[in-house]
């Protein structure tokens, strides 16, 4: 599956706050670096542990992602974000990459 198809398939069900739908998008090995805490964040592995630092997120029904803008290079994603919430915002970036149809890597960062 084209790269960029496997991450709108993934940012559709992150917006859809459906949790297992982003999942399913991730191979069992992916790498995820959350944004903090400062300074390098912190590195999750596979599903489970993925599951359990995004949790908190897809429970809030006022969290919003949207995205700004998307770079396609090959199986690299960039994408620009605006995350918001009942109080407050903040603006990023995830770098992707993608293996045969799955997400293996998703990096944040955010403005500070």
């Amino acid at each position: 599956m084209d790269p960029e198809k496997v991450v709108d398939a993934f940012g559709s069900a992150w917006s859809n706050h459906d949790l297992e739908g982003a999942l399913a998008w991730l191979s069992d090995d992916c790498v995820f670096e959350s944004t903090g805490p400062a300074p390098d964040g912190i590195r999750c592995v596979g599903p489970a542990d993925i599951r359990a630092a995004w949790k908190s997120i897809f429970d809030d029904p006022d969290s919003v992602f949207e995205t700004e803008e998307t770079v396609i290079a090959g199986n690299r994603i960039v994408q620009r974000w605006r995350y918001a919430w009942t109080t407050g915002h903040v603006r990023g970036i995830d770098l992707f990459f993608v293996e045969n149809g799955k997400i293996t890597e998703k990096l944040s960062y955010v403005k500070g």
